[in-house]
């Protein structure tokens, strides 16, 4: 049952769409029709500087982290019980029920937030192969994917049980697939560089 409730509980908190909210709170606008549309906290950034992006930023994560530690404390098998109620977040991050299923964001900081929760070594290291990528190339889908798949090599060198290690398999591939219309992009040489203040470019 608490299981059960747990898992509730993380796609709930998942599907709490900070970029949408704090937008239309502050500046009332709907991100979804301004840069590329997406509700993450790129789109946010990109398009309002940080002091929107650093907030959605860090809930993002933490409707991750909550969950995932609350599965790691209270609920035995501690690894896995974080993984499925962070891994609930990270589904609701993708559809929010409060935008009634709509897209919503690509699940990176929201996976960093759960890897927080269960792995924090392996969140952590994530956390630096993604600020090295992000700071040599200055692109933000580039340094999600490949620190996306570097999470399960990262569990398997830190020796983190298999389920923390499939895990981020299945988190890496995700990550890949929601980032590829980005990889297409890339591919074509029409991505846009992040730049920390406002630009009036899209992703």
């Amino acid at each position: 049952m608490a299981f059960a409730g747990l898992v509730l509980l993380g796609y709930l908190l998942g599907s709490c769409p900070w970029g949408y909210w704090v937008v239309l709170l502050v500046k009332h606008e709907d991100i979804r029709k301004v840069g590329s549309g997406n509700i993450g906290t790129t789109n946010v950034w990109r398009t309002y500087g940080r002091w929107l992006g650093i907030p959605v930023v860090l809930m993002d994560t933490l409707k991750g982290f909550v969950p995932a530690l609350l599965g790691m404390l209270l609920v035995s098998p501690h690894h896995l019980a974080g993984i499925v109620a962070g891994a609930a977040a990270m589904l609701g991050h993708w559809r929010p029920l409060f935008l009634r299923f709509a897209r919503g964001g690509k699940m990176v900081a929201t996976c960093g937030g759960v890897f927080f929760g269960v792995a924090i070594w392996v969140a952590l290291t994530g956390l630096a192969v993604w600020l090295v990528a992000f700071v040599t190339l200055r692109y933000a889908s580039v340094a999600s994917i490949v620190s996306g798949i570097a999470l399960p090599v990262i569990a398997v060198l830190y020796g983190y049980p298999t389920s923390v290690v499939v895990f981020g398999a299945l988190a890496a591939a995700a990550i890949v697939f929601l980032h590829r219309t980005n990889l297409s992009r890339l591919r074509r040489g029409t991505e846009n560089r992040f730049h920390f203040r406002r630009t009036a470019s899209v992703s």
